[in-house]
């Protein structure tokens, strides 16, 4: 599914009487860096919950010609869809390597993950070079770095190979320069994938997003490329002039 984006169409996500998401359309294309933007209750999260099968939505989420709403969580997955959350989901007690390898062998036993191998898979090998955790590859994930276990993260879905990334506030807490290299590591990643990421982080989005869309109160706001964005009045008013 290379070089496929995604096309979101009248997306609605209703809780008990309230429209979470509100009748969002979104176009992400191939290789893009897109950023979600916009304040707390705004519906970034679950824009991307409906994307990715977690909770129930109207209206139309495609990723090429495949419609994702409606089908299971591991469907999605299993169609080049991934995501990551705001708090690293890696297995603390297992090396890097072992993280990659479980990620790239969901078809294997558990006994056989865990068992060293004579050598690494070259997905998983190319894998550690892109998140620049090569030299670390033997160490338990729990001793890393919060902002090497956020690209750990990202690495398991590397060798999952998938094609559409979602990541919920991947730079949260780290430090400027974590910041930067998970930037740089985006741009990378985007050569091929189509990249959507919820951000509260105003310089990282300035330095690293192509396009943005800003929500508030479930819609769309505003559509385009930083400069658009910022320009907006509507956006200085509701988002970015405050402060």
């Amino acid at each position: 599914m290379s070089g496929t984006g995604l096309v979101v169409r009248d997306l609605r996500v209703v809780f008990d009487g309230f429209a979470a998401v509100d009748g969002v359309d979104l176009e992400v294309a191939p290789g893009d860096i897109r950023f979600l933007i916009g304040p707390n209750g705004a519906g970034k999260t679950t824009l991307v919950d409906a994307v990715t099968g977690l909770v129930k939505a109207t209206g139309s989420a495609r990723f090429g010609d495949e419609e994702l709403l409606g089908r299971p969580v591991h469907r999605i997955a299993r169609m080049g869809v991934g995501r990551t959350f705001q708090t690293a989901t890696v297995f603390e007690e297992l090396t890097v390597l072992q993280n990659l390898d479980i990620a790239a062998g969901a078809g294997r036993g558990a006994l056989t993950l865990l068992r060293r191998r004579r050598s690494v898979p070259a997905a998983v090998s190319a894998a550690l070079e892109t998140i620049g955790l090569a030299a670390l590859r033997d160490l338990p994930a729990g001793s890393l770095a919060h902002g090497q276990k956020q690209w750990l993260e990202i690495g398991m879905l590397l060798v999952q190979d998938v094609k559409l990334l979602l990541l919920d506030e991947p730079v949260a807490g780290m430090s400027h320069d974590e910041r930067d290299a998970t930037g740089e590591l985006l741009r990378v990643v985007s050569a091929d994938r189509t990249v959507v990421v919820i951000e509260h982080d105003m310089d990282f989005m300035r330095n690293f997003a192509n396009t943005v869309t800003v929500l508030h109160a479930g819609k769309v706001l505003s559509q385009g490329t930083v400069a658009q964005v910022q320009a907006d009045p509507a956006v200085q008013q509701v988002y970015l002039g405050v402060g």
